[in-house]
């Protein structure tokens, strides 16, 4: 863990202390940026493990700076900080590859549990057929851009445990990356039908079944 390096981009200071004082003290090498552009110049000089950035920023928002970050590191893992909503914007940020997201507040103790989900997804040793596990891979998959490949091992997930609304909502987001909005729209009504009261599920199918635009990012 000491050997693992993360960078932490907000425009808001206690938000980079913040994060700094949580996460050194697990062992992580942790440097922050002001912006997405003093991010990219760290990024040009050294290679980091994860980024977390923060969605709205002036200047490059948080969307740009990860596109322009897995154009220099194509391995590297992302977490996205929003105070804005998350589900609109999910599809365009998993597109990029930051599929995980932690919004505003939250707790020391929460951005450690990320941090540590999201690192362990290269390193799982866990019983690869396990319902879990198959949908850490998946996220991995699609957090390096391989979303055919993601969406397999979902329906995989879901054929291993088929009663899960999470699975489904994961693979209506991977279809919906790859264009496919009807598919998506299908798999967040099955998921619905597994939990009628699934938030996520609710928001992302009154999204793609009311708008034929990008999400908006305000």
């Amino acid at each position: 863990m000491s050997n693992t390096k993360i960078l932490v981009v907000d425009d808001e200071k206690s938000i980079r202390l913040t994060v700094a004082q949580s996460l050194e003290p697990q062992g992580y090498t942790v440097k922050t940026a002001v912006n997405g552009n003093d991010a990219l110049d760290q990024l040009q000089q050294e290679a980091f493990d994860l980024i977390l950035t923060d969605l709205k920023m002036p200047g490059m928002d948080g969307m740009a700076l990860v596109e322009q970050a897995i154009q220099l590191h194509p391995n590297l893992q992302m977490i996205m900080i929003s105070a804005h909503g998350t589900v609109e914007n999910a599809v365009e940020v998993m597109k990029l590859g930051a599929i995980d997201f932690i919004q505003k507040p939250f707790t020391p103790t929460e951005i450690r549990e990320l941090v540590k989900q999201v690192l362990d997804r290269k390193t799982r040793e866990e019983d690869a057929s396990s319902f879990d596990s198959l949908m850490e891979s998946a996220k991995y998959q699609a957090s390096q851009r391989q979303l055919e490949d993601a969406i397999a091992t979902v329906k995989e997930a879901i054929g291993v445990d088929p009663s899960q609304p999470s699975a489904f909502v994961l693979l209506g987001q991977l279809q919906e990356s790859l264009g496919d909005r009807l598919e998506g729209i299908k798999s967040y009504r099955v998921a619905l039908d597994l939990d009628p009261t699934h938030k996520d599920a609710q928001k992302n199918l009154d999204r793609a079944t009311t708008s034929t635009f990008r999400p908006s990012l305000s």
